[in-house]
C-alpha cells in the first residue's frame, strides 16, 4: 500500500490502523466547540501534520488520517472527506469548502480482481493557496498547482496547473488567473 501497488485492504495491521484513526476521528467530531485545546489536539493527532493557525472544521472523514499533511493557515470547511490510502498532501493557506473529497484510493478494472478485494492508491498534492470549492471532488493521482480554484461541484481528474480556474466534470480549465 505504501509504495502504491494493489493490496488486500483487510490486512490486520491496516484494519488496526483504520480502527484507530476511526476512535481519533470520532474524538476529534464529537469534541465541545467550546473547546478548541482538545479539538486540536486531537486533529494534531489523528494526522500527519497540522501546520500552525490551520482550521478543520468537523466532521472530517478519513480512512487513517496519518498519512495526510495539511499546511499553515489552511481552512477545511465541514464535512471534508480526506481518503489516505496515499498520502495527501494540502499546502499552505488553502481554502477547501464543505463536503469536498480527496479520493487516493483505486480499484482494478478487471472484475475478477476486485472481487478478491485488491486495491491501490495513488497520491494527492494540493499546492499552496488553492480554493477547492463546495463539493469539489479530487481523484487519485491528482496534483493542483499553487492559486488555482476549482469550481463547486467539479470533478477533477487530471493534474491542474498553477494559477488557473477549473470548473465541470471532468473539471477543465477556463481561464488563467
Amino acid at each position: 500500500m505504501l509504495a502504491g501497488e494493489f493490496y488486500i485492504a483487510d490486512d490486520p495491521e491496516l484494519a488496526a490502523d483504520a480502527l484507530h484513526a476511526a476512535e481519533l476521528s470520532e474524538k476529534f467530531n464529537t469534541s465541545p466547540a467550546a473547546d478548541p485545546q482538545t479539538r486540536r489536539a486531537a486533529l494534531a493527532e489523528l494526522l500527519g501534520e497540522l501546520g500552525e493557525g490551520t482550521e478543520v472544521r468537523p466532521p472530517l472523514r478519513v480512512d487513517y488520517g496519518y498519512r495526510i499533511s495539511i499546511g499553515p493557515r489552511t481552512f477545511v470547511n465541514f464535512g471534508a472527506v480526506l481518503l489516505d490510502v496515499g498520502r495527501i498532501d494540502i499546502g499552505a493557506d488553502v481554502q477547501i469548502g464543505p463536503h469536498v473529497q480527496l479520493l487516493t484510493p483505486t480499484h482494478p478494472i478487471d472484475p475478477e480482481q476486485r472481487r478478491a478485494k485488491w486495491e491501490a492508491a495513488r497520491p494527492i498534492t494540493i499546492g499552496d493557496n488553492v480554493w477547492l470549492s463546495g463539493g469539489a471532488i479530487v481523484c487519485p493521482g491528482v496534483t493542483i498547482g499553487e492559486n488555482t480554484v476549482v469550481g463547486a461541484g467539479a470533478v477533477v481528474t487530471r493534474d491542474l496547473p498553477a494559477n488557473v480556474v477549473a470548473v465541470g466534470n471532468p473539471a477543465r480549465v477556463v481561464r488563467e488567473i
